[in-house]
């Protein structure tokens, strides 16, 4: 199963989820591409559209290998077995995570503008456009909970054998279309894969607005 776009996997997506007879008060769109995926999903559930914040912490020595993940608004969370493996100084691993914070304010700002969604006492989906380690997935999770959320359903078009069972721990319910346990990469599934823009995440959520607000 391969996917053209992630508009269409947000729309499969989406469509499996009807399916299923999901019921969620808000769908969240983990930045950027996760965005699009959900904003399909939003569309096709009926349901308002927002995102919920997340950033790779990277490893000081190779900033692209994950060793973490943080989450809106204080979620920190560190992969323990990978840090075991290939160790990193606390000083320079404490000057990314502070770097990835500051970052994670800019865009909590940019997107949210001063008021972030209110989770309280709702069902939150989660929705990205794929699961590989599922650190940032599982930060996410972990938010939506610190901020009351009563079920958190994390969802993805495909994932890895590894992040669904990560996730699983975590979440009240994972829902993907492909658990793959020979999973490289996300792009491998996709035939455009494109990286998104801030523009298009903002377009997605003005676009979702609703009327007046």
């Amino acid at each position: 199963m391969r996917f053209s776009s992630r508009q269409d996997a947000g729309r499969q997506l989406g469509q499996y989820l009807c399916k299923q007879g999901v019921e969620v008060d808000l769908v969240l769109g983990l930045p950027r591409g996760g965005v699009v995926v959900a904003a399909e999903v939003a569309r096709r559930l009926q349901r308002p559209l927002d995102v919920l914040v997340v950033r790779k912490i990277g490893h000081p020595w190779h900033r692209e290998f994950a060793v973490g993940a943080l989450a809106e608004p204080d979620v920190v969370i560190f992969d323990r077995a990978t840090l075991a493996e290939v160790p990193a100084p606390r000083g320079q691993l404490d000057k990314v995570v502070a770097e990835e914070i500051a970052r994670l304010r800019e865009y909590c700002f940019q997107f949210h503008g001063p008021h972030s969604p209110v989770l309280q006492d709702k069902s939150v989906l989660l929705v990205d456009d794929g699961l590989a380690t599922g650190a940032t997935a599982e930060a996410a999770v972990l938010s939506a909970k610190r901020q009351g959320a009563r079920r958190t359903t994390m969802a993805a078009p495909v994932a890895s054998t590894g992040a669904f069972e990560r996730l699983r721990r975590v979440a009240d319910e994972v829902v993907t279309l492909i658990t793959d346990s020979g999973f490289e990469a996300v792009g491998q599934y996709y035939d455009e894969f494109f990286q998104t823009n801030d523009e298009e995440v903002l377009a997605l959520l003005h676009a979702a607005a609703p009327r007046g607000a």
